[in-house]
C-alpha cells in the first residue's frame, strides 16, 4: 500500500519541488522584510506615506480602488522573483552544468579506457597463436598461418 507513496516521495521532482518550496517561503520573508523595512521607509520620505496601499486612491460610491497598492504586490513579486532566481535558480543551474561536465568527463575517460568486446576477442586469439606457435616452435607453415589471419 505504501509502496506507491514511497515511489513517489523518492522520484527527484517531487523531492525538487518540496526543496523548491520551502527555499521559496525563506526567500519570501527576506524580501518582505526588505520591503518592509527599506522600500516602505523610502516611500514615506517620497510620497509622504507609510507604504503604498495608500498611494493613487480613489473612491467611487463607497468603494475604494488602490492602485498603490497593486504596484506594491507588483514590485514585492518582482524582488521575490529577483531573489529567486540569484539566490536559488543560478547557483543551483551553475551546480547541475559542473556536475553534469564532470560526468561527462568521467564517462569519457572510462569509455576511453573500455576496450570493446571485438578488440579483446582479437588480443586473446593472438595470445592463443603465439602461444600454440610456441608449443609447436613456430616452424611449422601452419600454426604461422593462424597468427597471420588474427593478425591482418
Amino acid at each position: 500500500m505504501f509502496t506507491g507513496f514511497k515511489k513517489f516521495i523518492v522520484r527527484g521532482n517531487v523531492i525538487d519541488m518540496a526543496v523548491g518550496v520551502v527555499m521559496g517561503a525563506a526567500v519570501t520573508a527576506v524580501v518582505n522584510s526588505i520591503v518592509e523595512n527599506l522600500i516602505n521607509p523610502l516611500i514615506a520620505m517620497l510620497f509622504g506615506k507609510p507604504n503604498l496601499n495608500s498611494v493613487l486612491t480613489f473612491t467611487f460610491n463607497n468603494s475604494t480602488v488602490s492602485i498603490g497598492a497593486i504596484l506594491g504586490a507588483l514590485l514585492n513579486f518582482l524582488f521575490v522573483a529577483i531573489a529567486v532566481y540569484f539566490c536559488i535558480l543560478v547557483p543551483i543551474n551553475k551546480f547541475r552544468d559542473l556536475s553534469d561536465a564532470m560526468f561527462k568527463k568521467q564517462k569519457d575517460s572510462d569509455d576511453a579506457k573500455e576496450i570493446s568486446t571485438d578488440q579483446q576477442t582479437v588480443d586473446l586469439l593472438k595470445q592463443i597463436a603465439d602461444e600454440l606457435n610456441e608449443i609447436k616452435g613456430g616452424s611449422d607453415g601452419e600454426h604461422e598461418v593462424i597468427g597471420r589471419h588474427i593478425n591482418s
